[in-house]
């Protein structure tokens, strides 16, 4: 079984020294260095230029249009991916053997549910992000995906999802997730107007496909396991905790990344 897992990265960083694995440059029509020895998002058919507003979703679209002949695709990010055991270190990822032996019995790998326990995950992004393009998601999605519509309801009113857009899944799995997420996303790009948007907040598409992979799931049945990640480096898990009670009761900022 042929094997990619995309590593997404914006900058040089440590790699895992494990076949399979292939860095890639996301925005590297903004970000590429010389010294910098990924593939690079904007080569072939890309949306390298849209990065500041899908984030890691410009390397999944690059290797949904450009990699070919693999059985099975993934992604993770420079500091979060999926291993093997403890410690979280790069010596410690997940090998392709491994995946290749859980892919035998299950379409989608994915990291373990995020529980934000006293918000749904529809009153946590609202007071995460803007609220329309959330409200607008399911206007789409009620127009022009319909059999998706059930499974969407689902995941907003659910306290739980797989979230950080890190997954493994066969290859016909990753057409299909794809052909729907990026549908979605683009007719959503037509529908909003994210001109005044801040920094934070122009990463909107990237934040609305986080919530779409349950969608997904949910509806197509994919046989899916999860299994362990983590992160590499600092995790501020007390400012993050902070913040995300304070947005919970509208104090102080909406900030999410730290």
């Amino acid at each position: 079984m042929k094997i990619k897992i995309l590593i997404a990265a914006h900058k040089k960083f440590p790699m895992p020294a494990v076949p399979g694995y292939l860095p890639v440059l996301v925005g590297a029509k903004k970000n590429y260095k010389p010294d910098i020895p990924y593939q690079r998002d904007d080569e072939g058919d890309n949306i390298s230029e849209k990065n500041p507003n899908y984030n890691e979703l410009t390397a999944i679209y690059w290797a949904w249009k450009n990699l070919k002949d693999v059985d099975a695709v993934g992604l993770v990010h420079y500091r979060r991916l999926f291993f093997d055991k403890k410690p979280y270190n790069l010596e410690n990822v997940i090998n392709i053997e491994k995946v290749e032996q859980l892919l035998q019995k299950y379409d989608v790998l994915l990291p373990k549910k995020r529980n934000y326990y006293i918000e749904t995950n529809y009153s946590h992004y609202i007071h995460a992000h803007h609220k329309e393009p959330l409200d607008k998601t399911r206007e789409i999605i009620e127009k022009s995906y319909p059999a998706y519509l059930t499974a969407f309801d689902k995941v907003m009113k659910s306290r739980k999802a797989h979230m950080f857009n890190m997954f493994i899944m066969k290859a016909d799995a990753f057409d299909s997730y794809c052909n729907f997420m990026f549908g979605v996303l683009e007719k959503l790009e037509n529908e909003i107007d994210i001109s005044d948007y801040s920094v934070q907040e122009a990463r909107v598409f990237g934040y609305i496909s986080e919530l779409l992979m349950d969608v997904w799931l949910y509806t197509t049945n994919e046989s899916y396991k999860e299994i362990p990640w983590g992160q590499i480096g600092p995790k501020q898990l007390v400012k993050k905790a902070i913040s995300f009670v304070n947005r919970k009761f509208g104090i102080g900022k909406k900030q999410t990344h730290f």
